[in-house]
């Protein structure tokens, strides 16, 4: 099969804006251990992709997700990034124990970026959380936690990390956050970033979907 791309309007994932290949798999199988979920699959994102990934429950979505992520073997195929990679998960890495700025510092710390206070105000400010810098994660309600989570989306630019891997960044949060987040995924996609996403809901600046029933075994 060749690079699973379905046209969204008149977007495609395979004719962007930007030229700048970010992100490729070629022939992967989606599999937990020795069972086998989804065969061969092949995608190409380039620079200004979003593309929505899709597939009935248990079809191996997150599965897939974890692969390109590093946290799940590849057994067949292969998977290239050129560029940084922001993972945001169901596991939110969010520590209970620490305050919501000590929490927003160590996860840019990942990708290299020494965050001050203004910084963080600022990216905390943005996904609705601005004064509670300094209120322990452990204290917060399930949609506030997955905002801390998210805020470093607001921070990291493409030239830190082009390719944005996220699994249900929707879940938990209201309708102001689902378009605020949609619209920073826009921005992040025209400054020359690409993104792969999952959502049980309809994603509006999604170009392409990638389809996993059309690879099940």
């Amino acid at each position: 099969m060749g690079i699973d791309v379905r046209m969204m309007g008149n977007a495609d994932c395979t004719d962007s804006t930007h030229t700048q290949l970010i992100f490729t798999a070629q022939g992967v199988n989606v599999q937990r251990g020795e069972f086998l979920l989804c065969q061969g699959v092949d995608l190409a994102l380039r620079a200004g992709d979003v593309c929505h990934l899709i597939g009935e429950n248990g079809l191996g979505k997150t599965t897939l997700i974890l692969q390109i992520a590093g946290l799940l073997p590849v057994m067949t195929g292969r998977i290239t990034c050129k560029t940084g990679m922001v993972y945001v998960s169901h596991q939110l890495g969010i520590s209970s124990a620490l305050t919501v700025q000590q929490n927003l510092q160590f996860l840019l710390a990942l990708h290299g970026v020494a965050a001050d206070d203004e910084l963080i105000s600022m990216a905390l400010e943005k996904v609705g959380l601005d004064g509670l810098q300094d209120v322990p994660a452990a204290q917060l309600s399930a949609g506030q936690m997955r905002r801390v989570g998210l805020a470093k989306l607001f921070v990291l630019t493409p030239a830190q990390a082009g390719f944005w891997l996220l699994d249900e960044p929707l879940t938990a949060l209201d309708m102001q956050m689902v378009d605020l987040l949609e619209r920073q995924i826009a921005t992040f996609a025209a400054a020359g970033g690409a993104v792969l996403m999952t959502s049980h809901q309809a994603i509006n600046v999604a170009n392409c979907q990638l389809d996993l029933a059309e690879y099940a075994v």
